[in-house]
């Protein structure tokens, strides 16, 4: 479906009738400062802040701001920057811009920064005002994809203090990018405008304005009363009424987005975990890889796509889906089978279960709740006494905490979509599941603390090997090996709908960004 709707995409006109373009979106976004870490603010700070390196549907790196790179030697990369590249306010970009964004993202400090992304990088030089040297610690074959998260900012206009003033329209909201920053109303909605000068051509939409309608229902019914020209995250509850109008269009496709089961597999004692009678259990059941299978194999992944997520999810056996970097084709879906789990549990010294409690998202996505309930009912059907509570996704991530010692995680069994900014597998692993170091950006999203030196010493190698085949088969060892080990249990990646007007085209994305650049008026029925 994404193939084919980006082939139809190419054959878009370039103008467009109406110069205003406006876009219901789910998510709000909460900061304009386009060196920390969150989903919905990048899709649209990325219309402001250009990267060196753009990314197509399937997150795989193309030339953005650099119009080429190469490698001088094992640990120096060499960026060519476009010729006639200039900021909003008119004054070119130069190599030294580059150098100080990618400074100013490895500063960073948050709970969500990009400073994992560079975090290889050990010196920078800017010989001339195009050409860019990065030299890293050690070779660094995946830098070109990991500069992707990295939107470059004028060094002159955002200065040492910027505040997020400066960022929501002030002085430092000056980038290179197809359109301008002109306000962010915190809980409302988010204006840009079209560049008058830039170095692609120039996009058809004179305005673009994000909207933040969380409610579903709500998002729908503004596409149909044409208060919105495109909607995202259309849950399939309500895909019909989007289908079946007339004046609108349904677009589908599947995203990088894993949701996931996370395990404590680090604490000797887990909270939330009990004997049959309600008791604190003193020892910790998900320490043992038989549980942590018995688990799995009490999930029936495709009964999830297909009923609780009524079709909006693609079964996952892996950490990335198939046609983005580092999917394995011949590894195939865990296996559905109760009694297996059953027996797993009995070998692991559970033979009566045990009693947990599952703790989800209830409004990250449609059918997050719907989808947790289900998995607690899956794991009460082979003995184990379930207790599912859906949060509030603020109130969720405060608790669910990172993989850092400041930030202890309180739950022990917890579900949530994670995809890298990167689409790499590897970088996926990095953040969830290599063994947490805050020094050299390891782990930031490790919440059950795994700390498995055979994956980390293939993860390792992954991030050093020049060669594209032997980089290829690192990663799918490495993905082999978290499904052998299952310290997060994988369940299906989400597919992301959109709902546009009859008259608009849009190329869907991996990444799930709904992108006013990939969005046109249509010239064909």
């Amino acid at each position: 479906m994404l193939a084919r709707t980006i082939a139809l995409f190419l054959v878009l006109a370039g103008g467009a009738a109406a110069q205003e373009l406006r876009i219901g979106m789910k998510a709000a976004i909460d900061g304009s400062d386009p060196h920390q870490s969150y989903s919905p603010n990048r899709n649209v700070q990325l219309h402001v802040y250009e990267p060196l390196v753009f990314q197509d549907a399937y997150q795989r790196p193309i030339p953005g701001l650099a119009e080429s790179w190469r490698l001088i030697d094992a640990t120096t990369w060499e960026f060519r920057l476009r010729e006639g590249v200039t900021f909003h306010n008119g004054t070119p970009l130069h190599a030294s811009d580059v150098i100080f964004s990618i400074q100013r993202a490895r500063e960073a400090r948050g709970i969500r920064t990009y400073s994992q992304n560079v975090r290889a990088i050990t010196t920078m030089e800017a010989p001339d005002a195009r050409t860019v040297i990065l030299r890293t610690g050690g070779p660094a074959p995946m830098l070109p994809s990991l500069l992707a998260s990295v939107g470059i900012v004028s060094a002159a206009a955002v200065g040492e203090a910027a505040s997020e003033a400066d960022w929501n329209g002030g002085r430092a909201a000056i980038g290179t990018g197809p359109f301008r920053w002109v306000r962010y109303t915190p809980g409302a909605d988010v204006v840009i405008e079209r560049a008058e000068r830039h170095w692609a051509p120039l996009e058809p939409w004179r305005r673009v304005t994000y909207r933040f309608i969380p409610n579903d229902s709500a998002r729908v019914a503004a596409l149909l009363a044409d208060d919105v020209d495109v909607i995202d995250a259309v849950p399939p509850a309500l895909q019909p009424r989007v289908r079946e109008d007339a004046r609108t269009r349904l677009v589908v496709a599947t995203t990088s987005f894993n949701f996931y089961i996370f395990l404590d597999v680090y604490r000797d004692v887990a909270p939330f975990v009990t004997t049959t009678d309600g008791q604190p259990l003193n020892r910790n059941p998900y320490r043992d890889v038989r549980v942590r299978r018995a688990l799995s194999h009490a999930i029936n992944r495709q009964a999830l796509a297909t009923r609780a997520m009524e079709g909006g999810a693609e079964p996952a056996g892996q950490v990335t889906p198939p046609n983005f970097i580092g999917h394995d084709p011949d590894l195939g879906l865990p296996a559905y089978d109760p009694g297996l789990a059953r027996r797993l549990l009995a070998e692991a010294g559970y033979p009566g279960g045990f009693g947990l409690t599952l703790q989800c998202t209830a409004d990250r996505f449609a059918g997050d709740a719907r989808t947790c309930q289900a998995i607690g009912q899956m794991f009460t059907a082979v003995g184990l006494r379930t207790i599912v509570e859906t949060l509030p996704t603020s109130v969720f991530f405060r608790r669910a905490g990172t993989g850092y010692a400041q930030n202890e995680p309180e739950f022990s069994a917890s579900m949530s979509i994670f995809a890298s900014t990167s689409g790499l597998a590897s970088e996926s692993m990095n953040t969830i599941l290599r063994t947490p170091n805050a020094t050299l950006g390891h782990g930031a999203s490790n919440r059950g603390r795994n700390a498995d030196p055979v994956l980390d010493g293939l993860l390792e190698r992954i991030e050093s090997e020049l060669d594209d085949t032997q980089r290829a088969a690192l990663t799918r060892a490495a993905t082999r090996r978290v499904m052998e080990e299952l310290p997060v249990i994988p369940v299906f990646w989400v597919r992301s709908a959109w709902g546009v007007r009859s008259n608009i085209r849009l190329a869907p994305r991996g990444d799930a960004y709904t992108m006013a650049t990939s969005i046109r008026t249509a010239t064909v029925p």
